[in-house]
C-alpha cells in the first residue's frame, strides 16, 4: 500500500472492494460502468494536463514555501478590512475542528441544534449592536449585503412609488469603493438608477426610493446622520447604513437613528483577513421586513414535547418556492465564520468588546495627536479608528514600504491610516518613525501610553446597553468557553460522525492536509488590497488554481471572484449579458431554464435582467427536447441563454445534450452549465465537451472546501474564449478581463483563503486521482442503487440503467402506509445518519449522493438503515400516528423516561440495528414544529420564560 499516495486516503473504496461492488452492479470493470453511464460523444479522449500528484507531506512543504513568498506587512489600509486577533480557543475548537467545519446547512434541525444556537447568538449580537429588530444568519461580504439592501428596498417600495416607477437610489460618496462597484453591477439589470454624491447636498426628491450611507465613512469621518435619516423618512425614502460593527460598540446604533437596514462585515470579530475572505457579513432590518430579508434566519420554536428548539425560519422565502419571483438568489451564507464571530462576542462579552473598541479608538487618537504635533494636518473632525492625513504621499510610500507598512494612499497629498485590534505601541512608534523620515525631521520621543481623549462627538456616543443576554456573560474563561463550544458541537451531526449523502451537495472528505494551511499566519494575515507583489504566494496559488480549473472544464479562462455557487450563477449570466451587449445584441434577454432546475437558477436570471422561460422535462427526467425546440424557435430573436445542470438534477447524463447546446448556439444564445454535479464529470467529460460556454463550479462541493454548516462557499466561473474579456474586475486591484464587468464580490479574488483547500485537493490528487475519484463516485451511487433495488423505486436512470453520481428515490408510494418522506428523513437520525436531500427536485423523494470518500462499510450501513426503515414502513399502522417513524427522532430524554407509551421497544426506537450502539448519535430535540416557529417568530436569544409565554 502506497502510504504517500493521497488518493488512497481520499477515496474510501479499497482495491479489494471493487470486485464485490462491480458484481453487485453487474459490471465487469469501472471502464464498462463509465461507458454505460456517460455518452461516448462527450467523453474525454485525452487525460487532463495536470501536474503529477504530490504526497501530503510534499504539499504541506510546498505551501510553506509559497507562504514565505507572501510579505506580511502591517497593513493600515482599512476599507472594511482590518487585522483581528482570533482567540486560540476559537481557532482550535471551531476553525480547525471537523465537528464544526464539515457540518451541512441546518435543514435537519433536530441534528443541528448546536450551530443553530451559535447562529442565534450571532443574530442577537448583530441586533444588539445595530439597534435593529431582526437579523439574518450572515451573508457573503459587506458589499454583497449592501447590494441586497438596495434590491430589498427596491422590492418593497410602496404601491404609489411603484406606480410612478420610482427607481433612484442615492449612494453616499463615502461608501467603500468595492461596494459602489457591486451596486453598479446589481443595479443595472434591474433598472435601478444610482446617484452618487454628498449626502449633505441630497435634496430628498420624491423620485428616490432609498439611500445608502457609510458609518463611519470610507476614510474614517463619522457623520451625524440623525437629521438626514429623519428627513429621508419624512419623504418616504428608506435608509440603509453600512456600519463598522466594532465602532457600534461606541457609536449610536443606526437603528436608534431610524435606519431601515444596517449591513456590514463581522471580519474584525476574530476572523483572519485571508486576502479577502471568507468573512461573514451581517444584515439587520426592521420586523416589518421579515418576509423580505435575504438569506437565512434562525428562529425559536418548540418540538413535539413542547420543549424549546431552533430551526431555520420562514422557509417560504427560499428560492425553491419563489423561483423567478425571488428578489435574491442567496443560497450559501458564511456560517462557519458567523459562528466564529458570534463566539468571539460570547467570549469577550460587552465589557470585553468595549475594552477592545476603546483601545482601538485611543490608538487612533494617539496617532492623530502625534502626527499633528509634527505639523501634519488631520482631516477627520470625528473618527473611530481611521484618520486622513495631508502629506506628500509619493515621498511617504517608499519609506513606509521599506519598513513593511501599508497605508491607503487616497491621492498625492492624502494618506488614510486605519488602526486595529492588533496595533501596539511599538506599531504606533514605527508609524511615527516613518513619517519623521518622510518629513526629514528628527524622530520624536517614543509613545509610552495611549491618549485618554476621544474623537467621537458627544451626539453620536452610544448610551444604550448591548449583549446583556446570559450567553454573552457566562463563558469568559477559556475553560468555560471550550466546554460551551463542545456542548454545542455534540448536538450536531457532521461528517466526522457518519456519511452525509446529500444529492447535489457532494459532502466529501475535507482532508486535514487541505485544511491545515488556512491557519498559517502568512496566509491569514494578508489584506486584500495590498500591492500584488506582496502577495506572490497567493498569486501563485490563485493563478495555479485558475489554470487547473480551466483545464478541468475545457474552457479558456476562470474567475475566482464569486464567493458562492449562486453568485457564480449570477456572474456567468452577467458575463453572457455583457457579451451580447458587446455585439449590439443587448435586446437578448430570454433565459430558458428546465423545470427541474435549482431555484437559484431562475432567481439569478431575473437578477441579471433576464426573462425566464421554463422548458419541460420528460418522464425520464431529461429535458423535453421537443418542448425546448418549440421555445427556442419562439424566442429566437431574443434568446440570451439556456441554463442547464449536467448531469441533470435527476442524476442522469442526458444523451441529447450536444443537440441541445447546438440548438441554443444556432439561435444566437449562450449555454450556461450549472456545476453542482461536476463531481460526475472531472476527468471523464467536461462542460466544453457538452457545448457549454460558461459554468460555475462549487468548490465547496466537487473541490473539497468544507460546507461549514452552511458556508463558506466558493463559486468560480470558467468560460469559453469569447467570454474571457468580460470576467469581473475590482475597483481597487486590477483583475478580470479586458472588458471586465464591475465587481461581483468585495475582494478581487473573492474568498482567497478558502481557495488554498481546492488548490491542495487538485495538487494532491493529480489527473489520475481526480479521474478515479469521479469513477468511484459513480460506482458508489450505482452500488446504493442496486442494493436498494426492489425495496425502493429509483425514479430516473440513464439509457443503460445507470445513475450518475446521485439518484432519486421515490417515497410517495409510502403515503398509503401513512408515511411521508419527512418521516423517513427523521427516522434516519435514529440510525445515525443525516437524511439525503429531501423533496428536491421532486416532491416526496430523497436524492442520494454518497461521493467517492465513503468506504464500503459506510455505504452498507446506510443501505442497511434504508432497508430497515423500509421494513418499518411495511408494518406501520395507517390509522395510528403512534409508530416508530412518526415519532422519530427519539431523544435520550425520551428513551430514558419513566413513561414509555409506545407500541415498540426502547431498543427499537434508539438502537434499531446492531451497529448503532457502537457509535450512537442522540438528536438533542424531538421533531420540531416549523409552523409554530413561523407564526411566533423569535430570532434572538430571548429568555426561555418569555418564549414559553408565546
Amino acid at each position: 500500500m502506497r502510504t504517500d499516495l493521497f488518493a488512497l486516503r481520499h477515496i474510501g473504496i479499497r482495491e479489494e472492494d471493487l470486485a464485490h461492488m462491480l458484481k453487485i452492479i453487474e459490471a465487469e470493470n469501472l471502464e464498462q460502468l463509465v461507458y454505460e453511464t456517460i455518452p461516448d460523444e462527450i467523453r474525454l479522449k485525452e487525460p487532463l494536463r495536470l501536474d503529477d500528484p504530490m504526497s501530503e507531506h510534499k504539499f504541506l512543504a510546498h505551501l510553506q514555501e509559497l507562504a514565505k513568498k507572501n510579505r506580511v506587512f502591517r497593513s493600515y489600509i482599512g476599507l472594511g478590512y482590518h487585522e483581528s486577533l482570533t482567540p486560540s480557543v476559537i481557532k482550535r475548537n471551531i476553525l480547525e475542528n471537523p465537528g464544526w467545519y464539515t457540518a451541512y446547512t441546518p435543514y435537519q434541525a433536530e441534528i443541528a441544534q448546536g450551530r443553530l444556537e451559535a447562529l442565534l447568538n450571532f443574530q442577537t449580537m448583530v441586533c444588539d449592536l445595530t439597534g435593529m429588530e431582526i437579523a439574518n444568519a450572515s451573508l457573503l461580504d459587506e458589499s454583497t449585503a449592501a447590494a441586497e439592501a438596495m434590491t430589498m428596498l427596491f422590492a418593497v417600495r410602496n404601491r404609489e412609488q411603484k406606480k410612478n416607477n420610482v427607481n433612484k437610489f442615492f449612494v453616499s460618496q463615502d461608501v467603500l469603493p468595492q461596494t459602489l462597484s457591486l451596486l453598479k453591477t446589481r443595479s443595472t439589470p434591474l433598472g435601478i438608477e444610482l446617484v452618487v454624491g454628498n449626502h449633505k447636498e441630497f435634496g430628498f426628491g420624491n423620485d428616490f426610493y432609498g439611500v445608502l450611507l457609510q458609518y463611519p465613512g470610507k476614510y474614517g469621518q463619522i457623520h451625524t446622520y440623525s437629521d438626514f435619516i429623519s428627513n429621508a423618512t419624512k419623504n418616504n425614502i428608506k435608509v440603509s447604513v453600512a456600519a463598522d460593527i466594532l465602532s457600534l460598540v461606541l457609536l449610536t446604533p443606526p437603528g436608534e437613528l431610524g435606519a431601515d437596514i444596517v449591513v456590514g462585515t463581522t471580519q474584525r470579530f476574530g476572523i483572519p483577513l485571508g486576502y479577502g475572505g471568507p468573512h461573514a457579513a451581517y444584515f439587520a432590518t426592521k420586523e416589518e421586513y421579515k418576509r423580505h430579508i435575504p438569506g437565512r434566519i434562525i428562529g425559536v420554536t418548540k418540538d413535539m414535547d413542547g420543549n424549546s428548539a431552533l430551526r431555520m425560519a420562514l422557509q417560504t422565502r427560499e428560492q425553491h418556492i419563489k423561483r423567478d419571483k425571488a428578489t435574491s438568489n442567496i443560497c450559501t451564507a458564511q456560517v462557519l465564520l458567523a459562528v466564529m464571530a458570534g463566539i468571539y462576542a460570547v467570549y469577550h462579552g460587552s465589557k470585553g468588546l468595549k475594552y477592545i473598541a476603546e483601545k482601538v479608538h485611543r490608538t487612533a487618537v494617539t496617532l492623530a495627536e502625534s502626527l499633528e504635533r509634527m505639523g501634519l494636518y488631520q482631516l477627520n473632525t470625528s473618527f473611530f479608528d481611521t484618520i486622513a492625513v495631508k502629506c506628500d504621499a509619493n515621498r511617504l510610500r517608499p519609506i513606509a514600504e521599506e519598513h513593511e507598512i501599508n497605508f491607503l494612499y487616497i491621492d498625492a497629498d492624502t494618506v488614510s491610516i486605519s488602526v486595529n485590534e492588533a496595533t501596539s505601541l511599538n506599531d504606533l512608534n514605527q508609524i511615527i518613525s516613518v513619517f519623521s523620515k518622510a518629513l526629514g525631521e528628527k524622530e520624536m520621543d517614543s509613545i509610552q501610553t495611549l491618549s485618554d481623549q476621544s474623537a467621537i462627538l458627544e451626539e453620536v456616543v452610544r448610551i444604550s446597553p448591548f449583549l446583556e443576554n446570559p450567553v454573552f456573560n457566562s463563558y469568559h474563561s477559556e475553560t468555560e468557553l471550550m466546554r460551551y463550544i463542545k456542548k454545542l458541537e455534540r448536538k450536531d451531526l457532521s461528517l466526522n460522525h457518519s456519511m452525509i449523502s446529500l444529492g447535489s451537495c457532494t459532502m466529501k472528505l475535507n482532508a486535514a492536509s487541505e485544511m491545515l494551511p488556512i491557519s498559517w499566519t502568512n496566509w491569514g494575515n494578508i489584506h486584500p488590497f495590498v500591492p500584488v507583489a506582496q502577495a506572490e504566494g497567493y498569486q501563485i496559488v490563485l493563478r495555479g488554481l485558475e489554470k487547473d480549473l480551466t483545464e478541468i472544464t475545457g474552457f479558456a479562462g476562470t474567475s475566482l471572484q464569486p464567493n458562492s455557487g449562486a453568485q457564480g450563477e449570477y456572474t456567468g449570466l452577467m458575463v453572457i449579458r455583457a457579451y451580447h451587449e458587446s455585439r449590439n445584441e443587448g435586446h437578448r434577454n430570454i433565459c430558458i431554464i428546465p423545470a427541474s432546475a435549482h431555484g437559484t437558477n431562475p432567481a439569478s436570471a431575473v437578477m441579471a435582467g433576464m426573462q425566464v422561460v421554463v422548458t419541460k422535462t420528460d418522464e425520464k427526467g431529461n429535458i423535453d427536447v421537443a418542448d425546448l425546440e418549440e421555445k427556442v424557435a419562439k424566442y429566437a430573436d431574443n434568446l440570451a441563454a439556456l441554463m442547464v445542470t449536467y448531469p441533470s438534477t435527476h442524476g442522469v447524463f442526458e444523451s441529447s445534450i450536444k443537440h441541445i447546446t447546438k440548438l441554443i448556439h444556432d439561435h444566437g444564445g449562450q449555454v450556461y452549465m450549472d456545476g453542482a454535479n461536476m463531481n460526475a464529470q472531472v476527468g471523464l467529460t467536461n462542460p466544453a465537451s457538452i457545448g457549454a460556454d460558461v459554468c460555475h463550479l462549487n468548490l465547496h462541493k466537487t473541490f473539497a472546501i468544507p460546507h461549514g454548516g452552511g458556508g463558506p462557499g466558493v463559486g468560480p466561473i470558467c468560460v469559453a474564449e469569447q467570454l474571457v474579456p468580460f470576467l469581473p474586475g475590482n475597483p481597487v486591484i486590477n483583475t478580470g478581463g479586458e472588458k471586465a464587468i464591475s465587481g461581483i464580490s468585495a475582494a478581487p479574488w473573492g474568498s482567497s483563503l478558502a481557495c488554498l483547500i481546492s488548490y491542495g485537493y487538485i495538487k494532491m490528487l493529480g489527473e489520475q486521482g481526480l479521474t478515479h475519484s469521479t469513477k468511484i463516485a459513480i460506482l458508489n451511487a450505482n452500488y446504493i442503487k442496486h442494493r436498494l433495488s426492489g425495496k425502493y423505486n429509483v425514479l430516473y436512470s440513464g439509457e443503460n440503467g445507470r445513475a450518475a453520481h446521485e439518484m432519486i428515490i421515490d417515497c410517495r408510494p409510502f403515503k398509503q402506509n401513512g408515511i411521508e418522506v419527512v418521516d423517513i428523513a427523521k427516522r434516519l437520525m435514529d440510525y445515525g445518519f443525516h437524511a439525503p436531500t429531501v423533496s428536491f427536485p421532486v416532491s416526496g423523494t430523497v436524492m442520494i449522493e454518497p461521493t467517492e470518500s465513503e468506504s464500503l462499510g459506510e455505504l452498507d450501513r446506510f443501505c442497511d438503515a434504508m432497508l430497515s426503515i423500509r421494513e418499518e414502513i411495511d408494518v406501520s399502522d395507517t390509522d395510528s400516528p403512534n409508530n416508530v417513524l412518526k415519532n422519530a427522532p427519539h431523544t435520550l430524554e425520551m428513551v430514558t423516561s419513566d413513561d414509555w407509551n409506545y407500541p415498540y421497544s426502547r431498543q427499537k426506537a434508539a438502537f434499531p440495528l446492531p451497529y448503532v450502539s457502537g457509535n450512537k448519535f442522540w438528536p438533542s430535540v424531538r421533531r420540531v414544529d416549523d409552523a409554530f416557529g413561523d407564526r411566533n417568530l423569535i430570532c434572538t436569544c430571548t429568555p426561555i420564560e418569555a418564549y414559553m409565554e408565546v
